[in-house]
């Protein structure tokens, strides 16, 4: 089988490591970052990885307007863990190796990186920030976070869209063609269908104990295998594990890849409405609004209830709520829609966090400052519970003292005129 043409870029060089590694000796310890930047709803600055002979390449999408050269250099920092005070080493990646090409949607460019470099475990800060920015706050849109595990420094392939530019993100709408590009030989894709039943999270205080456990193993409702180099299309919505590998002696390696239906991360039918509503309703109000003869219409009244007629505040009410279930969907999309998994029920009720802390093993830990009931400070616990279906997925540790705060967040909601008001009010982040 023939080889596919490699336009491949050489690995940034050692040939300042020496003088690097010096520097990084007599660093002043670094403020801890905090990462809530992160997580507004704003374009990010999206990674990829593809590892190639003893390189890992990076494939970055800068959004518009990206800013690069001069001033706005495209930065690498290797740290041990997301809590150590002093990088293993920095470095930068030279205009010439770039290659930026403009697209609609950001500036689109890939650089390699010796393997040797990026052991697994490290944590891989990349920024095109201008070197005053502050070091503490991240900005989304001009910096991404790795943790670099075992099976992203060993896949040879990333998944590209219908025109062979890389996806950058895990799930795809039903019917939308993808690819899978490796490198070196083309490699055969086997692929299974498996039934996940896509349980929304439960609130913050529920007993660890009563919560129902998931399922040992998933069933697989159906499989096929694919030509090398054949694009792909899933017209059924679910979760599909994509097994690339076996020819030429290639080690074939599993990825996951959420089918979402309809135009997600997006809104568009009443049930996508109505099911977030969950978070704010009983069963009863739900069932009601799905049982209306027009279904859309009624999540309308619903809002405008809440708000006593008063449409500017109904609208608003709309914006926010609906505005952060599409973004929990863009930010923390795994083997589930985004504003189903734990992390994504925090942001929707109460808000993008003012604050967040990343601990040395991974753990996020959410700070609302004003989120009690006598506008004193929450703090919510992440633990990562990666897995191979869903590599980046967290899950919040609950406690009973969570119970009042909670409640008194989602009445928030629904009481006006107060709605947008108040310690524990719906508010966005501000402005930093």
């Amino acid at each position: 089988m023939a080889l596919k043409r490699i336009s491949g870029l050489g690995a940034i060089g050692l040939g300042l490591w020496a003088t690097l590694a010096a520097g990084v000796a007599h660093h002043p310890l670094a403020p801890r970052p905090d990462y809530a930047g992160l997580y507004r709803d704003v374009q990010h600055l999206d990674v990829d990885t593809r590892r190639e002979g003893d390189s890992l390449r990076f494939y970055l999408r800068l959004p518009a307007p990206a800013r690069l050269g001069p001033g706005h250099p495209l930065r690498l920092t290797a740290w041990p863990s997301y809590e150590a005070r002093q990088p293993l080493w920095q470095d930068s990646v030279p205009r010439r190796q770039q290659r930026p090409i403009p697209f609609p949607d950001g500036v689109r460019l890939s650089f390699c990186v010796a393997a040797s470099r990026l052991p697994a475990g490290t944590v891989l800060q990349l920024s095109t920030a201008p070197p005053d920015a502050k070091e503490d706050y991240q900005e989304a849109t001009t910096t991404a976070w790795l943790r670099l595990t075992e099976a992203m420094l060993a896949r040879p392939f990333v998944l590209v869209d219908s025109v062979g530019q890389p996806l950058l993100r895990r799930y795809v709408q039903a019917g939308e063609p993808f690819g899978v590009d490796c490198f070196g030989l083309y490699q055969p894709v086997r692929w299974k269908r498996y039934a996940v039943s896509p349980a929304p999270a439960l609130p913050p205080m529920t007993n660890p104990a009563a919560m129902p456990a998931g399922p040992r193993t998933l069933a697989v409702l159906d499989s096929a295998s694919t030509r090398p180099g054949q694009p792909l299309r899933f017209e059924e919505p679910g979760l599909y594990a994509l097994r690339v590998g076996g020819a030429g002696g290639v080690v074939p390696r599993t990825l996951a890849v959420t089918v979402a239906a309809n135009q997600y991360p997006d809104l568009t039918t009443a049930a996508e409405l109505i099911e977030p509503l969950r978070y704010l309703t009983t069963s009863q109000e739900r069932q009601k609004l799905t049982d209306a003869p027009n279904p859309k219409r009624a999540v309308d009244k619903f809002w405008l209830d809440i708000a006593k007629g008063n449409q500017k505040l109904a609208k608003e009410l709309i914006r926010r709520y609906y505005g952060r279930v599409i973004a929990a969907n863009e930010l923390f999309a795994a083997h589930k829609a985004g504003w189903l998994t734990d992390r994504g029920l925090l942001y929707v009720v109460l808000g993008p966090p003012p604050s967040v802390r990343r601990l040395f093993d991974g753990e996020e830990r959410w700070y609302y400052p004003d989120g009690n009931l006598d506008g004193g400070p929450v703090t919510y616990s992440f633990r990562p519970r990666p897995s191979t279906f869903a590599p980046d997925y967290y899950e919040l540790v609950r406690r009973p003292e969570y119970e009042l705060p909670w409640y008194a967040a989602v009445e928030k909601w629904r009481t006006p005129p107060t709605a947008l008001t108040g310690p524990n009010a719906p508010n966005a982040l501000p402005a930093r």
